[in-house]
């Protein structure tokens, strides 16, 4: 029994030597160290040995028990570190490449239009007002010097929710809002940016939602000169230096005086084109010097405080800025319009 224990020993450390993979390293330990091994066999048999020999039997029989699992258990280490090497060669990643960056969502136009003539107006110590969208009736048109009865009303058809309550037709409402809250006590330099609402049939210039950015300025002296300086300025850092300016008479109820300013064309120079209509000029925005009446219906002392006003379409800016020439395109979500004004921030 003896020389069978030394002959396992032997077989099993050769077997164990040459063994290729982790698959035959464990068969090798099953074959020998198994329930049914020849080791295993060998330590049942031992009841048939004299008593004497038993120590001695069973001492070797641990000592190649022990022996083999330990060349196993050093082997199967050696195999398995083999294995993973061979696999980081054959899946090897060139860490030295870029990483491959996800897409994730950008700025729609509208909203690169409206931080930057945001900033542009905060750098002039103006700050950013906001209103309800669900406006009242005396806010959106009374509270402006257009009582119930004026013509000026029929311009600005829009969805009644009550009879005194109506999606705002214009982002004047937080113009009389602000003044109301200063309590007739200057300055105040805001600009109101958002979205408005008026019943017109959608088409390639017209929409029933569309956004607005409203100026306000109310202090002591504020003259026409200023809101000149001011517009000229805005049409020059957002439409570019070489573009002129133009003030037109026009009339607003909220202004008086009021005007409309032109910006020479970018694509003729001035000179004519299809896009101008031949006139050089294009119709960008309406401002005024704050209508008296505006200015004390809302707290303040006409005789004492002067200001001026202006709006300018969101959605005009960005379709002179970018050459779009249908409005929809800002609302349909068209992933191919849209990704024309994807920047890597």
């Amino acid at each position: 029994m003896k020389e069978r224990l030394e002959q396992l020993r032997k077989e099993a450390l050769e077997h164990i030597e040459g063994a290729k993979d982790l698959k035959e390293i464990q068969q090798i330990r099953i074959t020998y160290l198994g329930k049914k091994g020849p080791i295993t066999d060998i330590l049942r048999g031992m009841k048939n040995l004299a008593p004497e020999e038993r120590p001695k039997i069973g001492a070797l029989a641990n000592e190649v028990r022990e022996t083999i699992t330990e060349k196993i258990e050093k082997k199967w280490k050696e195999l398995e570190q083999a294995a993973i090497q061979r696999k980081l060669a054959e899946e090897s990643i060139d860490v030295t490449l870029p990483g491959r960056k996800m897409t994730v969502g950008n700025r729609h136009p509208l909203t690169r239009v409206i931080e930057e003539v945001e900033d542009l107006f905060i750098g002039l110590g103006y700050t950013v007002a906001e209103g309800p969208e669900v406006e009242t009736d005396y806010y959106n048109f009374e509270a402006l010097n257009i009582p119930k009865d004026h013509p000026a009303r029929d311009m600005q058809d829009s969805f009644y929710i009550t009879n005194d309550l109506l999606m705002r037709t214009q982002t004047s409402p937080v113009q009389a809002r602000t003044m109301e809250k200063a309590k007739g006590k200057g300055p105040i330099k805001i600009i109101c940016p958002g979205k408005t609402f008026r019943r017109d049939n959608d088409d390639a210039t017209h929409s029933h939602q569309f956004m607005q950015i409203e100026g306000l300025v109310v202090d002591e002296n504020i003259r026409m000169s200023d809101l000149y300086g001011t517009l000229e300025y805005f049409a020059k850092k957002i439409f570019g230096n070489d573009r002129q300016i133009r003030l037109r008479p026009s009339f607003f109820p909220f202004t008086e005086p009021s005007l409309e300013m032109d910006i020479s064309c970018k694509i003729c120079g001035g000179k004519g084109c299809h896009v101008c209509k031949g006139s050089g000029w294009i119709e960008i925005l309406g401002a005024g010097m704050v209508h008296p009446n505006v200015l004390r219906m809302n707290g303040f002392d006409p005789e004492k405080y002067s200001g001026f006003a202006f709006g300018v379409g969101v959605e005009r800016i960005a379709m002179l800025k970018y050459g779009i020439d249908d409005i929809r395109h800002f609302y349909t979500n068209d992933v191919r319009f849209l990704h024309q004004f994807f920047q890597k921030d």
